[in-house]
């Protein structure tokens, strides 16, 4: 698993946008910005609707007031969803990241094995990345929703 301090892996992540599907090279993207980057193991899922996701909505200045440049979350789906989903929720000021084939997950040794929910899937985590490294990193305990919210980020930063 990915640890403070380590540099982000090369990779690649998909974003719906108004001109189509972009492919984002994950090291441009993140080059000389303060990044806070959330997973959810599911779009339009319960806890990943109901309270992560609208939590960075809901904090989104403040993150921004505190030196974050850009508020992404990644989930392994596609790009059509990950936008359907923002859009859902009002997420204008976040990135919505699609990790199709979960390889940057993987990547990152985040990734988690959900059988026929939904096959490979990310842990829940939230991390900062400062110019490609991160900072910090906080992976939820199965079945919980602590240290990744929106609000332990911000008190962290």
């Amino acid at each position: 698993m990915i640890e403070k301090g380590q540099t982000l892996p090369a990779g690649t992540l998909a974003e719906l946008t108004k001109d189509g599907v972009v492919t984002h090279d994950i090291t441009a993207l993140f080059s000389g910005k303060k990044v806070v980057l959330f997973a959810v193991p599911g779009a339009f899922t319960p806890t990943c609707s109901e309270a992560h996701l609208p939590g960075f909505v809901v904090f989104a200045d403040q993150l921004k007031g505190k030196g974050v440049d850009l508020i992404a979350c990644i989930s392994v789906n596609d790009a059509f969803v990950m936008k359907a989903w923002g859009e859902a929720h009002n997420a204008s000021e976040l990135m919505m990241l699609a990790d199709g084939d979960a390889s940057f997950t993987k990547a990152l040794g985040l990734d988690m094995d959900t059988g026929n929910f939904g096959g490979v899937r990310s842990q829940r985590y939230a991390m900062v990345i400062d110019n490609g490294v991160v900072t910090l990193l906080n992976v939820e305990a199965p079945k919980s929703f602590e240290v990744s919210t929106a609000e332990a980020i911000l008190a962290e930063l």
